[in-house]
């Protein structure tokens, strides 16, 4: 394995590739911390690059608070976009490839089909809007990235709406979920695997891929799916968005094309349902 170094290490992505960099055997990975790895501080980055030469940086450093960000903007930005960015420069100046972790939220979400990488992308929020601006600087800047959207991820470390659910379950008699908003739940360790993938195959097929589990499902449907395989008994009802207002809108249709990354990169993509059964056991 070429070198690689992680950016956002301590998070939920970050984790997830440590984990499968460990189960694989896997060396020659840098996983930063936040003050080494700081992708706001453009003369930290050039350390950095110099320090372990990579062949290949991921970054997963995000601002994902996506009601927060209605009201944090500039913060949002900063991480999102001008992060990215400076991320792009160095490794433009260093010659390394970037992985860059992008989001469904892109999506408008509001047309009842896949959206494939080519299709329009139009934000509803702040959170997407900074995400594809991210996207954008980076093609801006050079061409050599690997930009991977993904949804709905979870997995047994960082906040995610599994744990939430798990916790939830165990302490209330009855929840009401969200059943008008669909999607595909992504298990985060199903998405560095595929990462990794996509390094050791040594192609150089740059650009933009959606990576989801497959399948496609409602939050409802998705925490009911939880509280099965976790044997939690818990009263779940649907409700409407409208019913659960939040500062920031949701894409209502989130479900990404797959098949570029498929016919790319050889890539196997487990059923979401199949991926929660491995991850929902360890997180009790």
């Amino acid at each position: 394995m070429q070198t690689i170094i992680v950016f956002g290490a301590s998070g939920q992505l970050g984790s997830c590739l440590k984990h499968v960099a460990n189960d694989r055997a896997l060396d020659n990975i840098h996983f930063l911390s936040s003050a080494e790895g700081n992708i706001l501080d453009e003369v930290a980055l050039d350390i950095v690059f110099e320090k372990y030469k990579p062949a290949f940086a991921i970054n997963c450093a995000a601002y994902t608070a996506v009601d927060k960000a209605e009201d944090e903007i500039e913060q949002a930005r900063a991480i999102n976009k001008t992060g990215a960015a400076n991320l792009a420069r160095q490794c433009k100046k260093h010659s390394a490839v970037l992985v860059q972790t992008s989001t469904d939220f892109v999506f408008k979400g509001d047309v009842a089909s896949p959206r494939t990488e080519d299709d329009e992308t139009d934000p509803i929020g702040v959170y997407g809007l900074t995400k594809l601006e991210g996207e954008q600087a980076i093609a801006e800047i050079f061409d050599e990235y690997y930009t991977i959207r993904t949804s709905w991820l979870y997995s047994e470390y960082g906040n995610n709406f599994m744990k939430t659910m798990i916790k939830l379950g165990a302490e209330r008699d009855l929840l009401k979920i969200i059943a008008d908003q669909v999607g595909t739940p992504t298990y985060a360790i199903d998405l560095a695997g595929a990462i990794f993938d996509i390094i050791a195959s040594d192609k150089k097929a740059y650009g933009i891929y959606h990576y989801s589990n497959e399948g496609v499902t409602s939050w409802y449907d998705f925490a009911k799916a939880i509280f099965d395989i976790a044997k939690i008994d818990v009263k779940v009802l649907p409700i409407r968005t409208s019913e659960y207002p939040t500062k920031a809108k949701r894409p209502a249709f989130s479900v990404m094309d797959k098949a570029k990354i498929k016919n790319t990169f050889g890539i196997e993509i487990p059923y979401w349902r199949d991926s929660l059964k491995k991850a929902s056991p360890p997180a009790l």
